[in-house]
């Protein structure tokens, strides 16, 4: 077992790198052939790469990605955390809380899996709200206000507002580029690379994509990993692995954040070795064969009274 928490840089330098790499050549593809039906399949890749940055955010706050504390926490927030509007440091506070409460009404990424299961036509509201945008410009607006000081910081949907007694418009003012310049810096480096290349348009392929693809991959993933389970400390019952074809590897999936149970079981794991943990659980215990992301969706949306 010691061998499953072994980091390794080289593995963490690929998952950084072919991450970059995929997003390098939906653009180009994108770029190559600009048509309609290309914008919405580099749309749909970019929404999935911009997942893996989110997942490898979360890799590096448990320190796991790279073996030095440096990459783990520098790095992995200027190459993952801060082009997709993340936060490293502070999420790695938030993230703690939701391992050591896990399966409690104390949990606070509750918000994102506690109304499962819902009707199939509440899904696909959900869904349709994700995929058009409207739940992309509530995150913007969120982030915003974030940044800004007035609302706490969470990864989830509840909102709690800060104090702002006393808040000088200097303060606000600083408070809120100290926050969102990292992400101005690293956002404005993408869209002056595209500039150089003669296809600065194309950015707009990565904010849509963060807007709409984004949002509908997040709420799948997060109705897998922990939705329509029981609220309890035991985590074969308050977590789920999900098994994961080429798609959902692409989309809702990627970086082994399928196997979400052995996470949880030992968090210590490396995303590459959490498959040869996934073995090694099947192999000694009783633990199930993994449902799809389908089978999944089909029972979240198995609920009788609409939410």
């Amino acid at each position: 077992m010691n061998g499953l928490t072994a980091r390794s840089d080289l593995w963490g330098a690929w998952a950084v790198g072919s991450t970059w790499g995929v997003i390098a050549l939906a653009f180009a593809a994108l770029a190559h052939w600009p048509n309609a039906l290309t914008f919405v399949v580099v749309m749909a890749v970019l929404g999935g790469r911009q997942l893996a940055l989110a997942i490898l955010q979360h890799e590096g706050s448990h320190g796991t990605l790279f073996k030095s504390r440096w990459a783990n926490d520098v790095l992995t927030d200027w190459l993952c955390a801060r082009p997709i509007w993340q936060n490293l440091p502070k999420y790695k506070v938030h993230h703690l809380g939701h391992h050591t409460k896990t399966g409690t009404d104390q949990d606070p990424d509750i918000s994102l899996h506690e109304d499962y299961p819902v009707t199939r036509q509440s899904l696909m509201r959900k869904m349709l709200r994700d995929i058009t945008g409207l739940t992309g410009a509530k995150l913007v607006f969120g982030l915003v206000m974030m940044d800004m000081g007035v609302f706490k910081w969470t990864v989830a949907n509840n909102v709690e507002r800060l104090p702002q007694q006393g808040r000088t418009l200097a303060e606000r003012i600083t408070t809120t580029l100290r926050n969102m310049g990292p992400m101005l810096i690293t956002n404005g480096l993408l869209w002056g690379i595209l500039a150089a290349t003669g296809h600065a348009w194309l950015y707009w392929a990565w904010a849509l994509a963060f807007l709409t693809c984004l949002p509908l991959f997040i709420r799948i993933r997060s109705i897998a990993e922990h939705g329509c389970l029981d609220r309890s400390p035991d985590m074969f019952r308050n977590t789920r692995t999900t098994r994961a074809g080429w798609l959902a590897r692409m989309t809702v999936a990627p970086v082994n954040v399928n196997f979400h149970m052995e996470h949880h079981l030992m968090a210590s794991v490396p995303y590459h070795r959490l498959p040869q943990m996934h073995a090694w659980l099947r192999e000694r215990t009783d633990v199930p064969e993994p449902p799809t992301y389908l089978e999944v969706l089909q029972l979240a949306s198995a609920g009788r009274t609409g939410h």
